[in-house]
């Protein structure tokens, strides 16, 4: 690499240090220019990006009479307060999909004014949002039918 002539007497000198000023840290020479930072927003705007969702699937017939079948049973036994796990899809806040979710817990009541089901601990899934429900109350009464 060559160096302009006009620089060659000053490439060899030490670097100068200040008689007033102690020498500034890495850390705190980097601080002074980050409020300068060009892309601001840029790293979480990245991983909103990158974050996934899923699409919500439309229930098949089938699936439909069975997640009804079920709710009539657990309305039917709702003193008993059965074990339930429910899975439903819950919507982005950001955008478009969500996520399937799955709860455990003690069925409590359907609301019919809200359209939910509620758990013990109150946690409300809406029912058009039902994806699956499961219980040791279904197969019980399976076995009593069978």
């Amino acid at each position: 690499m060559s160096v302009h002539p006009k620089y060659e007497g000053i490439l060899s000198l030490s670097r100068p240090v200040s008689q007033k000023h102690p020498p500034m840290s890495r850390e705190a020479r980097a601080a002074q220019f980050a409020p300068f930072a060009a892309l601001t927003g840029y790293d979480a705007a990245l991983d909103e990006a990158g974050r996934l969702t899923q699409q919500k699937e439309l229930p098949e017939e089938e699936r439909l009479a069975l997640l009804n079948e079920q709710l009539r049973l657990l309305q039917e036994h709702r003193q008993m307060r059965p074990r339930i796990s429910v899975t439903y899809f819950r919507p982005d806040d950001k955008k478009e999909g969500g996520a399937y979710v799955t709860l455990q817990g003690r069925f409590r009541q359907i609301d019919p004014a809200a359209k939910t089901l509620v758990l013990e601990d109150w946690q409300a899934v809406p029912l058009e949002a039902l994806y699956a429900l499961d219980s040791p109350l279904f197969t019980e009464e399976t076995a009593r039918m069978v």
